[in-house]
């Protein structure tokens, strides 16, 4: 919104510097931490009045967590509405790459706060039956691939661009589509399943985001790409202002979140931010990065599978409990532990991910 003032400038004075996308990244951020700050406390004192009990918790997960009853849920809303008002007031709106970001997200925000009202009316976890949210996550999803796609160079268009290998793409040509959607719907249940202990998920998320943010900055500048040896996507640096409005909203409900935290993320947020997560890999090309920056999510997503498949064939478990961050406290880990160290991990492999820009 705010990009329009750079009609008044001359080129020499303050309006010049809403060209800048690193201006108004530094805009974003700071305007969705401050609309954490703001309106933080207020949804924790509605979510609480108008839950009652909160999110009901698990009779068989890690004893430690009985003492988190009545807790809210739904903070997810305190990040989403800090990032959307940071991104329409800060991002160019006629960037198609902005609102196929702003749609997954906010898409998959109205799916998991179905399933958080349905959790918490009923006080029953089980929420909204797995395969509608599937099923609904599957169609924003297809929409999303073919938005992307529709937008991407011709020579790119349908390809998958592998890291490291230098001007390698593999053409997938229609199969891009069902490829793309269980990219998206993948980190959307993976950051779901990670976010089961105070603080665990939001920080990995803003890690993976900020590192896609900048390698999406890098992708579509095309003196980087020449730099760089990397494929140029005209439009994605401008999802780097999305990104820091993420940066921002995620810190500010940090801020709440951290233990004991006062609300719960719920799927309200991490099925939105995981969906964000998976659409600017695909918008950016960098599909397969995602796997590695988002690491903690994947490993999170395959215990899960792993513990399921296991038990199903031979009635034995290989962890104490799925995801595997509740084995961890199942031997003993301490919560503020856990969380930490899966932190240093996300860092590490954010990392390695913006390393696949230059190793070549």
């Amino acid at each position: 919104m705010l990009y329009w003032l750079t009609e008044l400038s001359d080129g020499g004075d303050v309006f010049n510097l809403f060209r800048y996308i690193t201006f108004r990244s530094g805009g974003a951020f700071l305007t969705a931490l401050v609309f954490g700050f703001i309106f933080g406390r207020p949804l924790i004192n509605v979510l609480r009045r108008t839950q009652g009990k909160g999110q009901p918790i698990r009779s068989d997960g890690p004893e430690g967590h009985l003492a988190k009853s009545g807790t809210p849920t739904m903070g997810g809303l305190l990040i989403v509405g800090a990032l959307l008002t940071s991104t329409l007031f800060w991002a160019r709106l006629d960037n198609p790459f902005v609102w196929l970001v702003l749609f997954v997200t906010m898409a998959f925000g109205v799916i998991g706060f179905w399933d958080d009202y349905a959790k918490v009316s009923k006080q029953n976890h089980k929420g909204v039956p797995g395969k509608v949210r599937l099923g609904l996550g599957f169609l924003i999803a297809g929409i999303a691939a073919y938005w992307a796609s529709m937008y991407h160079p011709d020579e790119l268009q349908y390809q998958l661009a592998l890291p490291v290998f230098k001007d390698t793409l593999i053409n997938l040509g229609l199969f891009f589509i069902p490829f793309a959607m269980f990219v998206i719907v993948g980190a959307a249940n993976a950051v779901n399943l990670t976010d089961g202990l105070d603080g665990l998920a939001i920080m990995p998320v803003m890690i993976a985001a900020v590192t896609l943010g900048i390698i999406a900055y890098a992708v579509g500048r095309v003196d980087f790409t020449e730099y760089l040896d990397v494929h140029y996507v005209p439009g994605t640096g401008e999802i780097l202002v999305f990104v820091a409005g993420l940066a921002g909203g995620g810190l500010g409900f940090l801020w709440y979140n951290a233990p004991p935290a006062a609300v719960f993320m719920g799927d309200t947020g991490s099925l939105a931010l995981g969906g964000a997560l998976g659409a600017i890999a695909v918008a950016a090309k960098h599909e397969i990065v995602l796997g590695i920056v988002g690491g903690i999510f994947v490993v999170e997503a395959l215990s899960v599978i792993i513990q399921v498949f296991y038990f199903k064939r031979t009635g034995k478990r290989v962890f104490l409990m799925a995801p595997i961050h509740h084995h961890y406290e199942k031997k003993g880990w301490a919560e503020p532990q856990i969380v930490i160290r899966f932190w240093i991990i996300a860092i590490i492999l954010a990392m390695i991910g913006l390393a696949t820009l230059k190793v070549r």
